[in-house]
């Protein structure tokens, strides 16, 4: 059984996906979250960090999970209740967990972004969508019919997308931000988009869409996100020579 130092793979993660460099929401907490006793034999990755996929990763017997939604978005104290119950879990089963919200969007191989669009098909890829003070996400000249794009969108994420139908046919501009930038539709036409794809958006995003000539396609946030997190374990299991699992844990959203 290989076991390699938890610091070893933290630095290396570090440096990959440039945590110290990318800024992200004050809740994010990218990097290590929580420690284990210090060593790593089996790598388990997941969308998010809860409760019910830190037990699926005890049931794998991960002693490192990888996450891109971490545990610390809003004030978690105190720990009691299931808070308390996570932490002893986490300590007890001597699970490490280290997260990489916006850092593993923008990473241009294994981030989101760029996993969605080479799973669309989408090629000569230019980076896209402002914030945080760096391009989060990724664009796409091509010539698609928009019922092709749905199609593509489906069969990668296996869930069928919501489109709002306010653009052309035929997509030219397509705009990739996978999660939570539906409320971002202005954002993405003003950076010259017809076609947007990112995760959800709230029920206004509907009409504006219209309005402002742009297809908007909702994949789920859950759905968006699965691939920088199996990218990330997969590079991790060929670099140290690790087993590792993805603990499906959709939520339909």
């Amino acid at each position: 059984m290989t076991t390699v130092s938890l610091q070893t793979i933290v630095h290396h993660c570090d440096r990959v996906l440039r945590v110290s460099a990318i800024k992200d929401y004050a809740g994010a907490a990218n990097g290590l979250q929580v420690e284990n006793r210090g060593s790593v034999t089996r790598v388990a990755a997941a969308v998010d960090a809860s409760l019910a996929t830190v037990r699926l990763a005890i049931t794998a017997r991960a002693d490192l999970l990888i996450v891109h939604h971490g545990l610390f978005w809003a004030p978690s104290h105190p720990w009691t209740g299931k808070r308390h119950e996570l932490l002893c879990l986490l300590i007890e089963n001597n699970l490490a967990v280290y997260s990489a919200h916006l850092p593993l969007d923008a990473h241009p191989k294994l981030g989101n972004n760029a996993r969605l669009c080479a799973a669309l098909g989408l090629k000569r890829l230019r980076p896209f969508f402002f914030s945080h003070e760096t391009q989060i996400g990724l664009q796409a000249q091509t010539n698609l019919p928009r019922t092709e794009l749905v199609a593509r969108l489906a069969r990668a994420t296996g869930v069928e997308p919501k489109l709002v139908p306010g653009g052309p046919a035929v997509c030219r501009r397509i705009g990739v931000v996978t999660g939570g930038a539906g409320d971002e539709v202005k954002q993405a036409v003003a950076e010259g988009v017809d076609t947007f794809i990112t995760g959800e958006g709230p029920h206004w995003t509907y009409a504006l869409a219209e309005e402002l000539g742009v297809n908007v396609l909702y994949g789920g946030h859950y759905a968006t996100e699965t691939f920088g997190v199996k990218a990330l374990a997969e590079h991790l299991a060929a670099k140290f020579q690790l087993p590792w699992c993805f603990l499906d844990h959709p939520t339909g959203l």
